[in-house]
This record gives C-alpha cells, sequence and structure tokens, in this order.
C-alpha cells in the first residue's frame, strides 16, 4: 500500500500537534509556481489563538528540518485555522458548532439552514429559523441524513449575553 507525502507528514507531525494541544485538521503541499507549500491546519475546541499557531508552527518547522520530511528543496510553511465558513466533517468540528449557523446538504438533496443547539454520537438537534414571522422549529438529523454541512458566517448575529440582556430589559 503507497501512502502519499501528506499521510506521511500527518503521521509525522500529528503527534507534534496534539501534544500542543491542538488537533491536526489538515495538511497539504501544494506547488506555487517554483515554491512548494505546506499547509498545516489546526484547531481546539477552544481555538488557537496567535500565540499557540505560532508555537506549533515553531515546533513543526524545528521537526520537519530534523528530519527532513519535505526533502531537500525549499519550501514555505504555513500554520493556520480553519476559516470562517468551514466545512465540518468530523464529529468534533459538529461539537465546536454548536450555537452556530450551518447550512447543511442533506443525503435526499434538500438543503437546510439551522443552527445547531447540540451534538452527540448519533446527531443533531437543530433549530430552524422562522420565515416571515414564524417562530423557529426544532429538528433532529441524524449524521447519516447529511451529506454535508458548512458553518456561515452570521453578521449581525447576537451573543448569548445580549440576548439575555434584552430578555430582561
Amino acid at each position: 500500500m503507497s501512502t502519499t507525502q501528506s499521510e506521511r507528514l500527518r503521521e509525522l507531525l500529528e503527534p507534534l500537534v496534539t501534544s500542543q494541544g491542538l488537533d491536526l485538521e489538515e495538511i497539504a503541499v501544494d506547488s506555487v509556481g517554483r515554491k512548494r507549500v505546506l499547509r498545516v491546519v489546526v484547531d481546539s475546541d477552544t481555538g488557537a489563538d496567535l500565540d499557540a499557531i505560532a508555537d506549533v508552527s515553531r515546533a513543526l518547522s524545528a521537526k520537519l528540518d530534523e528530519t527532513n520530511a519535505m526533502g531537500d528543496d525549499a519550501y514555505d510553511l504555513e500554520v493556520g485555522t480553519p476559516g470562517a465558513e468551514r466545512l465540518l466533517t468530523e464529529y468534533r468540528h459538529y461539537v465546536r458548532a454548536t450555537d452556530r449557523l450551518v447550512k447543511f446538504q442533506l443525503a435526499e438533496g434538500d438543503e437546510l439552514v439551522a443552527r445547531i443547539l447540540k451534538a452527540d454520537e448519533d446527531g443533531l438537534d437543530v433549530e430552524v429559523p422562522g420565515v416571515k414571522g414564524r417562530k423557529a422549529t426544532a429538528r433532529r438529523l441524524g449524521f447519516p441524513e447529511i451529506a454535508k454541512a458548512r458553518v456561515q458566517v452570521e453578521f449581525n448575529r447576537k451573543d448569548k449575553k445580549d440576548m439575555k440582556e434584552e430578555e430582561e430589559a
């Protein structure tokens, strides 16, 4: 069985990322012109701040230099976090997206936009926003029903603190 360079790099780097308290979400080697770029995406349940990214970047760079895993040719190492509209592919992604608005492509072909209220091993409890003055409705989605899910950016969303203050007023 042949392993790709990305798989070999994942095996080498994942324990190092995990030791830093982060999850290795993605690893990719791309060619940009004559240069190669190693992109590493990390995250955690509490997010990854700039200090954590810098620390893991230094550790990865040292490990890559020590093992010569990228070979002798020049490359750039880019370490970052998932984007705002991340694709949800793992159970932990859904847990981290609790209280976020998500666009679901369902296995049956329908599309659904809903807020994740709770995630468990079998699926999700979601709230489908009401349309034209109607109340939001609760719905249960099993993971087999979900073909694809992506977090949506909300520019005018009130956080829980703001909603609580409005209720008390």
